[in-house]
């Protein structure tokens, strides 16, 4: 009986606490109900809305530098995907947990927000691909567009998967009671996806959402979402944005991009730049994948220089 119940409290979804990193985190919380899951976001001052959208396995925690240095002049709004962060972690059979499923809660939460036109997206890591799915299907809701460490393309050249993303992706078998039981992916980013190094005091405030197995399907999830063969669920979601990027082609364009990425590496940023050669762009040699932990000051006051110099 007692490894019953022990089994059942694992497979429950845990409270986050987050009173240890509240003072790196002074944000008011929100939540808006789409489509029955409850979707926790910050929305911070007032003026041009800037939509922040993070990946996998970060949450709104890792904008909170950004936010802090435009809140002042802007209106920050910082979704944390299902299963992320401080919103609701529901079990597979009440979410799909797909791309599709992403595009659409951030189509329903800019709406419920009345959100329709001069938007500001700023992407990073998975928040590209779904970001970027939602600019090509509304460029007219679009003004400026922020883009760091992402994509929103296939892998440029036939480049293959980091083989920690494919031991993920394709032996779930052995990869599920890793990421789920011991936090492995979430973990292993804290070290490999910085060059600088993080405290402890951010690595605690980035993990932990994730402080159970319920909690972690979503890091799980979103791995094996990855959309590699015709026959993934996902393929032609992101088919479907790589054909019609050249829509955005006209929008004023941030590239910033850290150096030390062993997903998002020095190719995809090449691939941005061919895309969009009258985008501004700048290139962090000291940074790596988690380039607002690296250099957030850096980082901000770009972005800051960028809004003003592209006013809506």
């Amino acid at each position: 009986m007692n490894l019953r119940r022990r089994l059942l409290e694992m497979g429950r979804e845990r409270p986050v606490k987050t009173a240890p990193f509240r003072r790196l985190y002074p944000f008011a919380s929100h939540y808006a109900d789409l489509a029955g899951l409850q979707c926790h976001y910050l929305d911070e001052g007032e003026g041009d809305p800037v939509v922040m959208l993070h990946g996998n396995p970060t949450w709104s925690f890792y904008y909170r530098s950004l936010v802090l240095a435009l809140r002042s002049r802007c209106r920050c709004i910082v979704p944390d995907h299902i299963g992320c962060g401080l919103s609701e972690k529901p079990p597979p059979s009440r979410y799909g947990y797909r791309l599709a499923d992403r595009v659409a809660d951030l189509e329903l939460l800019l709406d419920r927000l009345e959100l329709r036109d001069r938007l500001t997206l700023v992407v990073h890591d998975w928040g590209g691909m779904i970001g970027m799915n939602f600019a090509v299907r509304h460029p007219g809701r679009i003004r400026r567009l922020v883009i760091t460490n992402t994509a929103a393309f296939f892998p440029p050249g036939g480049k293959s998967l980091p083989w920690q993303l494919r031991f993920v992706r394709n032996l779930p078998l052995l990869a599920a009671p890793l990421v789920l039981g011991f936090n492995a992916f979430a973990v292993a980013a804290l070290f490999s996806a910085t060059k600088m190094g993080l405290s402890a005091p951010v690595r605690r405030g980035l993990a932990a959402p994730y402080n159970g197995w319920r909690n972690r399907l979503a890091t799980l999830r979103f791995v094996q979402d990855i959309p590699w063969r015709p026959q993934d669920p996902g393929y032609e979601t992101v088919r479907c944005v790589d054909r019609h990027l050249h829509r955005l082609a006209g929008k004023p364009m941030l590239i910033c991009w850290g150096k030390h990425d062993f997903v998002f590496d020095e190719t995809y940023y090449r691939s941005w730049r061919r895309r969009f050669p009258k985008a501004e762009a700048h290139w962090f040699a000291e940074a790596g994948h988690y380039l607002l932990e690296d250099v957030p000051e850096a980082v901000c006051a770009r972005v800051e220089t960028f809004l003003r110099k592209h006013p809506l």
